[in-house]
């Protein structure tokens, strides 16, 4: 019986010191993992550091622009800009175009058709028959004026009736002429019921407001007519910032809704008043407009800028960015043919030219080390 008490007590003992052999392996394997993923050194062979084509760079002295934000949009200048209104209602009878259609100034694009046209054109013709008559009784009314036959009432009559017949005639034929109507067709006996209206200038129709059979009036824009030859931009500046404005000051822009190129553009005009949203209007023309199909109302995101400063920098490929943060890392040894990197918190400044301003480069000494190329490789995992 003691023999088999003793045996259980051995087995207890050699069990109990195995456990404990096992726990403490286990926490230095644990703590060889932890060392392993927490925050620290990064190490990298150098064939490794060959293969993905790395790159080691220092902390460099950078132009970078002090730049004033501003948005707005792509428009063109007023006289590049026209709606096309009826001087006088009607119907219309002919229209063949489209959005997006191009026109040339003096292109025909709606006819209208009114009887009120017609009656027009034959007042026209009614007054134009009597103004001969009056003026003869005019000249015959002046002449015995002159010779003290005729009464001076009977001469103000004919004055009168001839100059008022005039007016009116006058009235008329601009009004026919407003409608494109050919006073020299109606005095050959051509009435038509039909006005036609003209591109007043040269562009893209951007607007079309009618269809065939639909009335319009002197108030219905009928369609839109803008010319794109010469676009600009219409930025908005807040009120804080517009000391700092002045004209010829470059501007970088951006279609954020189209693409993420940036262009260049400079400050031609300051506004001088201030709207209710405190803001003023600053218009910039494009320094090259040829090479970019801009069409007027795109949203813009602009900088404007004002002067510039010197800091030291980076370029933009040995910075990482995650989870709101940016990291560097910082060369710490170099030695049995291998790299030892320490990841580094970085505060940054504006972009320039391929580089990023470091705002605290105080961290570092200026004969410190980065990866320049292939940073993203080993953080971005």
């Amino acid at each position: 019986m003691k023999k088999i008490l003793y045996t259980i007590l051995l087995i207890a003992t050699l069990l109990s010191v195995s456990n404990c052999g096992n726990s403490e392996k286990k926490s230095a394997e644990a703590m060889e993992t932890e060392l392993a993923t927490s925050p620290g050194l990064i190490q990298i062979t150098k064939g490794q550091f060959e293969n993905s084509r790395m790159a080691l760079g220092s902390l460099e002295e950078k132009q970078f622009p002090i730049t004033v934000q501003a948005n707005g949009m792509i428009d063109v200048p007023p006289g590049n800009k026209a709606v096309v209104n009826a001087t006088m209602g009607g119907y219309i009878r002919r229209t063949a175009l489209l959005i997006g259609d191009v026109v040339k100034k003096g292109q025909l694009l709606v006819t209208l058709e009114n009887p009120e046209f017609v009656t027009l054109q034959q007042e026209y013709m009614e007054v134009k028959q009597q103004l001969a008559y009056l003026q003869s009784e005019y000249d015959r009314q002046q002449t015995l004026m002159d010779e003290n036959i005729t009464s001076q009432k009977s001469f103000l009559k004919a004055e009168s009736e001839y100059k008022t017949a005039n007016a009116r005639y006058n009235g008329l034929k601009k009004q026919l002429q407003m409608l494109n109507i050919s006073t020299l067709e109606v005095e050959k006996g051509n009435i038509s019921s039909v006005a036609s209206i003209y591109a007043p200038i040269s562009g893209s129709i951007t607007k079309i407001n009618v269809s065939k059979g639909s009335y319009v009036s002197p108030a219905t824009a009928i369609l839109e007519i803008i010319d794109n030859d010469h676009i600009h931009l219409e930025l908005s500046v807040f009120e804080k910032d517009i000391m700092k404005l002045k004209e010829g000051q470059p501007i970088r822009f951006k279609i954020p809704e189209a693409s993420e190129k940036d262009f260049e553009a400079e400050v031609h005009l300051i506004g001088s008043s201030i709207s209710e949203n405190r803001t003023i209007k600053v218009h910039g023309h494009l320094l090259d407009e040829t090479q970019n199909n801009f069409l007027t109302g795109m949203f813009v995101d602009a900088e404007i800028e004002t002067a510039s400063k010197v800091g030291k920098a980076l370029p933009e490929t040995a910075l990482v960015e995650i989870e709101d943060a940016h990291f560097v890392l910082l060369l710490k040894n170099e030695e049995n043919g291998s790299y030892e990197f320490e990841r580094m918190v970085v505060e940054i400044g504006p972009t320039a030219g391929g580089f990023t301003q470091i705002q605290n480069p105080h961290k570092f000494s200026s004969s410190d080390r980065f990866l320049i190329r292939g940073a993203f490789d080993l953080l971005g995992e």
